[in-house]
């Protein structure tokens, strides 16, 4: 069994963790509050932007970095994906991991014209998050270890109902004729369990479910569902056709690897929240 530490451990990682632990791994979880870490879990109580307190077990064998900015401004954004990460490499110096991954997000691709999009689409810096999140994953990549990124689409699950909360509240707004690409977070948790068990990695994934859909398709079958009678459709204005994000991102290279999901497109995922 493996020695694995999760830095940056809230609600994916935790919940990653406790799956590990049933395996029989030895599992070690990293977060400000530890308390916050669930048995039988080991929990480490360090910030990952103070080098001092990184005081990390010797011999891990997977380290996953879940790290999450808490707040959506540049510092925040460095803090949780760059000095964090970068601390935590200089902490496990010497040590032989076998492979570290970082989570990521598909925001670092700009694309808005609907486009299918793969790992091998380019992404770039087009705002402080993406600046930051490529910034992590090039220091992921040169940490010296084994090294493997997975960018998730939109992550929804328990404690993740936000698009729900909306059309319940009558409040959603739908923009037209924009694509949207999501995650359940046992898919999440799913994909790191296999990702670490699977012999030829490569360096990059996208995580998301089998089924890029219209936004507006979405939010029309959750209203079904809870029998809310409307939402409001907007078209895209001059001003949110530079904000919006309107892509098809392929999971084709992560099904290869014989992943199967739990929840393989949203009717699945959100019915079993509602």
């Amino acid at each position: 069994m493996a020695k694995i530490l999760i830095a940056g451990c809230g609600d994916i990682g935790c919940r990653l963790g406790l799956e590990l632990t049933t395996e029989g791994h030895e599992v070690y979880g990293l977060r400000r509050d530890g308390d916050k870490i669930p048995s039988p879990m080991i929990a480490i109580s360090a910030d990952l932007n103070n080098q001092d307190e990184l005081n990390l077990p010797d011999g891990l064998d997977y380290v996953f970095y879940t790290a999450a900015a808490g707040k959506y401004n540049d510092f925040a954004y460095y803090q949780a994906y760059v000095s964090g990460l970068k601390n935590l490499i200089h902490a496990l110096a010497g040590q032989t991991i076998k492979r570290l991954f970082f989570t990521s997000s598909t925001s670092v691709f700009s694309q808005s014209e609907g486009e299918w999009v793969t790992e091998e689409s380019p992404a770039e810096e087009h705002n402080f998050s993406s600046k930051r999140l490529l910034e992590g994953e090039a220091l992921a990549l040169d940490c010296g270890w084994a090294a493997t990124i997975v960018r998730f689409g939109g992550i929804y699950g328990p404690g993740r109902t936000h698009i729900i909360d909306l059309v319940m509240k009558g409040k959603a707004q739908c923009m037209e004729d924009v694509y949207s690409n999501r995650i359940h977070t046992d898919d999440c948790v799913g994909v790191f369990k296999h990702l670490m068990n699977y012999p030829k990695l490569e360096n990059l994934y996208i995580g998301v479910d089998n089924q890029p859909t219209p936004s507006c398709e979405v939010y029309e079958w959750l209203a079904e569902q809870l029998s809310v009678g409307y939402i409001e459709h907007t078209e895209p204005s001059e001003s949110s056709r530079g904000q919006r994000t309107n892509k098809r991102l392929s999971n084709a290279k992560l099904r290869a690897t014989g992943y199967e999901f739990k929840y393989p497109t949203y009717q699945e995922g959100y019915g079993s929240l509602i």
